[in-house]
């Protein structure tokens, strides 16, 4: 039997086991963390099986606890043949080396841009006449202007943030991928570095904040240069942008950064996950069923159930808000915008104000049809597989 390369980080009473190259990580025990160890030394399965059992006093499925690594896909080879390799993602810029972005782990380089961003927060406290406010994204009468702009310094500072999480990833030897995905109705763009979890803590803090810490200090720099130098629309327009960024990351209910850097303190291996089933689990009890609770496992830590029962709260809360939020948007917002501008294109008084309601048509319903095209990419087979078991159910009953 032939493994993948593989790290190993203890945690506490368990051992985070997994490839920093793929991000497949799984947490085992200390007995599971031994039987991989043993089976990649050349150990035979049965040979593993009486090892653990002379150490625990217990009797270890070892053939099937492979079959399950294999799963995964930390097994690369079981007596010789291969076993059929999980679909991986390509990283996003291969060619930059760890060595390339090492900088991006100096301590030196992390206080200068927090210094920056704190420093501009200051600055917006004493000098409240360059705190941006809503109105200064309307820096101009034309709404094309409006929506290009925005929207070419919302994607400059989404780059920013999601090269700063990919390079301190690869610079701790961590490959990441750079993909666009949906959390409620947002539309985000998110950096897959789950192999970090094999790294130490500071190192994972790093790069789960590291986006955030950019966001802030391009924030708290145009904050800084109004202070100095006057305000101005750019700038004004660069710190809110920046702002809104790092607040939105408060909305740790969509698994935001600070969602990521949560569930590591607490010691949680799937806090959205869990929560969402004890929630389901809350609900079914409501309605009288009597369904099993998943906080009960033996194997979860008191704390860590602590932590899930508090998640779900803001879990529950905070997608309810934001689903209010993103109903009143759209039926106040967007589907007004659309219909305007399409009333516009249908009877132009001039050329200037045809481009410009299709200008803003495009982009509006762009938007939306990049959210719906992303949301089926991910959620698209699971449908598939709920329709296909209520026709199997409709069709037993006939």
């Amino acid at each position: 039997m032939d493994f993948h390369r593989l790290g190993f980080r203890e945690d506490g009473d368990e051992w985070i086991v997994g490839r920093a190259g793929t991000g497949v990580c799984v947490a085992l025990p200390p007995e599971g963390a031994l039987a991989v160890r043993l089976l990649a030394s050349g150990a035979t399965v049965e040979e593993t099986r009486r090892r653990l059992g002379a150490e625990t006093e217990r009797t270890v499925d070892v053939a099937g606890f492979v079959r399950d690594l294999a799963r995964v896909g930390l097994v690369s080879s079981i007596d010789g043949r291969a076993v059929p390799a999980r679909d991986i993602a390509s990283p996003t810029l291969p060619g930059v080396r760890p060595r390339h972005v090492r900088w991006t782990l100096n301590p030196l380089l992390h206080g200068a841009l927090l210094t920056v961003g704190v420093s501009g927060l200051v600055a917006a406290a004493t000098h409240p006449r360059i705190v941006p406010r809503w109105s200064d994204a309307l820096w101009t009468s034309h709404g094309t202007f409006v929506l290009l702009g925005q929207s070419a310094l919302t994607w400059l500072f989404i780059a920013l943030h999601e090269l700063a999480h990919l390079f301190t990833a690869r610079a701790a030897g961590v490959l990441g991928t750079i993909r666009l995905g949906t959390r409620l109705q947002f539309l985000v763009v998110q950096t897959d570095v789950s192999g970090i979890w094999l790294k130490d803590r500071r190192t994972r803090m790093t790069v789960y904040l590291s986006g955030m810490v950019v966001d802030l200090a391009v924030s708290g720099g145009s904050l800084l240069a109004m202070a100095i130098f006057g305000k101005h629309p750019l700038l004004s327009l660069m710190a809110l942008t920046g702002l809104v960024a790092v607040s939105l990351q408060l909305m740790v209910f969509t698994r935001t950064d600070l969602y990521f850097a949560l569930q590591d303190l607490t010691r949680c291996r799937n806090m959205y996950g869990d929560s969402l089933r004890y929630l389901r689990y809350v609900i079914a009890r409501s309605v009288g069923r009597r369904p099993t609770n998943p906080l009960a496992s033996a194997g979860m830590r008191v704390g860590e159930r602590r932590a899930l029962r508090t998640y779900t709260v803001l879990l529950m809360v905070g997608t309810c808000a934001a689903l209010t939020l993103a109903f009143f948007a759209t039926t106040q917002v967007s589907w007004p915008l659309l219909r305007h501008s399409f009333d516009r294109l249908s009877a132009p008084r001039s050329w200037l104000e045809a481009a410009d309601a299709a200008t803003t048509f495009v982009i509006v319903a762009g938007l939306q049809l990049l959210w719906a095209r992303t949301w089926w990419r991910t959620h698209g087979p699971q449908v598939h597989r709920l329709l296909r078991v209520a026709v199997d159910t409709r069709r037993r009953v006939r």
